[in-house]
């Protein structure tokens, strides 16, 4: 069984063939045979993709009821008072439903890999960092979630899923879980 840790940049897709557009994609960046993603990041995201060979292990990381914690890194528009937090805690309403209760704290800035293209600055509008962890997985539902709460996403890097981290991968690397 082949598990690798990979830091996804921005602006490559979560996928290994895109014929014709000239985007990156995994192909780029891996030359494993026989892995696949365990999951999906947006292309406007960046951070940990597990892809592995093994289909039940794949399985077990993307259903959502396995409730695997993924936790975030994300930079957002706005100065986030604890309300906002407590409101991401009980679970906020999306179109598609309540989302469950995260876990959500303000934290230091990160000492991040700076992104390319940069995050847009505007001097008049602060913005904050928060550690975001859910146990679901819907389409794009950080960001949608921090919208929710009047905060809209400037920058996310998903840092775990489960048990694996980011640390020590450095953006468009890889490496194989245990080594």
């Amino acid at each position: 069984m082949t598990l690798i840790l990979f830091n996804k940049p921005y602006d490559v897709l979560c996928q290994f063939t895109d014929e014709g557009s000239g985007r990156p994609t995994l192909a780029d960046f891996i030359q494993v045979p026989g892995v696949y993603p365990a999951g999906r990041l947006d292309r406007d995201s960046e951070g940990l993709l597990l892809l592995t060979d093994d289909g039940r292990l794949q399985a077990r990381i993307a259903d959502p009821r396995f409730k695997l914690p993924k936790s975030y890194l994300v930079q957002v528009e706005g100065d986030v008072a604890e309300a906002a937090l407590a409101s991401l805690r009980q679970g906020v309403r999306l179109k598609d439903g309540m989302t469950r209760p995260a876990d959500a704290e303000r934290i230091a800035p990160p000492a991040l890999w700076p992104r390319d293209p940069p995050v847009r600055f505007r001097k008049t509008v602060p913005d904050c960092w928060i550690r975001l962890t859910i146990r679901e997985g819907r389409n794009r539902q950080v960001r949608r979630m921090t919208a929710a709460i009047g905060h809209p996403t400037l920058r996310l890097v998903r840092w775990s899923i489960g048990d694996w981290t980011l640390d020590g991968v450095a953006p468009g690397e890889w490496r194989e879980a245990g080594a």
